[in-house]
This record gives structure tokens, C-alpha cells and sequence, in this order.
């Protein structure tokens, strides 16, 4: 397993880490999120969305659970991205409700999830992990830790 590790210490830097992460990404892939409420999951995201041009306002969907965005690649490939929060669901079967096997079953959108534990046996293979980790001492710096899982084979 591959992995890479970047302290950031702004919005902006972790802004910057995401839209360079966005680089190894492609139509399919799985990334999961994980950190703390208010580490920066979404600060990454919306440096991802930078990186494929999405021109729509880049939001939690903490309230909304999933947020739904289009763009494009630099060579002008259209990418569709989705940003999932799981935080609120209590029962997976709620997935459902959602259309949570549908979106992850979109081999041309890039998904990203957060809180996968709570799709318990619905959430699929990942290709990425990525952990948001605040440092306790210094309240603004994170340490964005990504791991490559793997292809997925079809």
C-alpha cells in the first residue's frame, strides 16, 4: 500500500493538497474521508472541485448528505464528483433512501465518503483512504495522510 503524508497548516493548504491529490484520480474511483467534525474534509474536497473546474458552490453535505458536482479534467474530460456524509444516517437501510448503491455504482463519477463505517456492508471496495488528523497542540494544522487501496477489478 501507497501512502503520503502533507501537514497543512491553513484552509488554504489543505485546499492546495486536495487539488494536487486530484491529479491521481479518475473516473470510478472510491475515496474515503475520515477525520474528526470540522478537521478539513471538506476544505479538501473543495481543492478536488478546483482541480476539476466545478463551478457550483463546494458545501458540507452534513445536513444534506450528499452533494453532487460536475467538472472537468484539465484535457477537458467531463468528471461528475460526489461528496458524502454518513454522519446522520442511522440505520444503512436509510441508504437506500438516499441512492447510495446507484451513486457507487457510477463507474464515471469520482465518490468521495464520509463516515463509511455507517454504510456498514453497502459501502463497496475503496480505491483511497484519506485520514484529515488535527494536531491537538496546534488547533490550525492537520497532517492529510492518503493510502492507496487499490485497483478495483471489475
Amino acid at each position: 500500500m501507497e501512502s503520503e503524508s502533507y501537514l497543512s497548516y491553513s484552509e488554504e493548504d489543505t485546499r492546495t493538497i486536495g487539488k494536487s491529490f486530484a491529479e491521481k484520480l479518475s473516473h470510478g474511483d472510491i475515496i474515503t474521508l475520515l477525520g474528526d467534525l470540522g478537521a478539513g474534509k471538506t476544505e479538501f474536497v473543495r481543492g478536488i472541485c478546483s482541480y476539476f473546474s466545478v463551478n457550483e458552490i463546494v458545501s458540507s453535505p452534513t445536513f444534506t448528505i450528499m452533494n453532487q458536482y460536475f467538472g472537468n479534467s484539465p484535457n477537458g474530460e467531463e468528471f461528475t464528483i460526489y461528496h458524502i456524509d454518513l454522519y446522520r444516517i442511522n440505520d444503512p437501510k436509510e441508504l437506500e433512501e438516499i441512492g447510495f448503491s446507484e451513486c457507487m455504482a457510477d463507474s464515471k463519477a469520482i465518490k468521495f465518503v464520509e463516515w463509511p463505517e455507517k454504510a456498514d456492508t453497502f459501502m463497496p471496495p475503496i480505491h483511497w483512504q484519506v485520514d484529515v488528523g488535527v494536531d491537538e497542540e496546534h488547533e490550525l494544522q492537520r497532517t492529510i495522510t492518503m493510502m492507496f487501496k487499490g485497483e478495483i477489478q471489475a
